[in-house]
């Protein structure tokens, strides 16, 4: 039976949403799963009984301290010790879960994560990999965590996003892109150059090459990777995009009576529309390059975006990514080593 640890108290709309979201994963999802639940107990069970959830079977830990939106994010670790994220993260770290998600603050989730849980052995740096709302969904790695990267961390992320849409998404061989100004080989700072040789000759990805930002949702590709700065940008313009696009053509169907009848005779396509777009029906954010599944939902999930995200949580911890990320790592560096041992033999004949 898998045990997926849950922040209750993180977020905005906590607890009152992440008890509805355990409320539906319970009755929507796998029901060989057990859930620990680390929160605010009196608030927890109130929220349940007066919503009438069943949480029969679920373990509460409580706990009334909680690490805030805008809390320093060194916090989860030294200072908010047990905060409702620190507990449950260390609980992931000794082996009580087999994935923690929380919709709490995103820099002390990450932080924590790094510094209670720990990276897989080669990580350079974790990266927050988000899946966009796009048919089918492309995996953005780093979508802000990492601000500063290297052309190394870049490829890594190539690396641990390929092995999350194979392992969790299913793809059978995931198209990588480096997100860039342009196609070209030459294009971009000496930081997108210099990937783009790297993730080149790297034979453990299949590298498509550089994607512009309007050729993303034209299904280029399946991993697209960027700095977290870039990312984020990249991942916020998306998100108001679809709600601009959403709302201009629901104004455009319904403001005026002659329209109003084509918009009831689409009314079902135009929920399908809005489901595509909706980042909820994806769930969270995995942090890759943790030993242990962690999952961040959005800051401001409602029931159905946390109970998304518990099912993300889910179909990770029934994998053996972390173990192919290592191995994948592993081989990357051991190639370069032979490479370099090789060089080195030529220059001193």
């Amino acid at each position: 039976m898998k045990t997926i640890i849950v922040d209750m108290m993180g977020g905005d709309n906590a607890p009152l949403e992440t008890v509805k979201g355990v409320g539906r994963a319970i009755e929507e999802l796998d029901k060989d799963v057990k859930y620990i639940l680390v929160g605010d107990q009196v608030q927890i069970e109130t929220i349940a009984r007066e919503n009438e959830i069943s949480l029969e079977g679920c373990e509460i830990v409580h706990t009334e301290e909680v690490i805030t939106m805008t809390d320093d994010p060194i916090l989860v670790v030294r200072g908010k010790e047990n905060s409702s994220m620190s507990i449950g993260l260390r609980m992931l770290k000794e082996g009580k879960g087999d994935a923690f998600v929380s919709t709490g603050n995103t820099g002390a989730l990450f932080t924590g994560a790094n510094l209670i849980v720990r990276k897989v052995k080669g990580v350079k740096r974790p990266a927050i990999a988000s899946l966009l709302p796009l048919q089918p969904p492309v995996l953005l790695a780093d979508s802000g965590a990492n601000v500063v990267v290297t052309p190394e961390y870049l490829e890594q992320f190539a690396i641990m996003g390929s092995a999350y849409m194979k392992n969790v998404m299913g793809v059978e061989d995931p198209r990588v892109g480096l997100l860039n100004n342009g196609e070209e080989e030459h294009k971009g700072t000496e930081l997108q150059i210099e990937t783009y040789k790297i993730l080149k000759a790297n034979e453990s990805i299949n590298f498509v090459g550089n994607v512009e930002g309007n050729r993303v949702m034209q299904d280029t590709c399946d991993v697209i990777v960027a700095d977290g700065f870039t990312g984020n940008i990249f991942l916020k313009t998306m998100e108001g995009l679809g709600k601009m696009m959403l709302k201009t053509l629901k104004s455009t169907l319904y403001s005026k009576v002659r329209t109003r009848a084509a918009g009831l005779l689409i009314k079902k396509e135009m929920a399908g529309i809005k489901k595509t777009f909706d980042a909820g029906e994806l769930g969270g954010a995995p942090i890759l390059g943790i030993s242990k599944p962690v999952i961040k939902a959005h800051g401001s999930s409602k029931a159905k975006a946390f109970k998304n995200a518990i099912r993300q949580a889910i179909a990770y911890s029934d994998t053996m990514l972390t173990t192919e990320i290592e191995e994948a790592l592993a081989e990357v560096a051991a190639r370069k080593k032979a490479a370099e041992e090789v060089q080195a033999s030529e220059e001193n004949k």
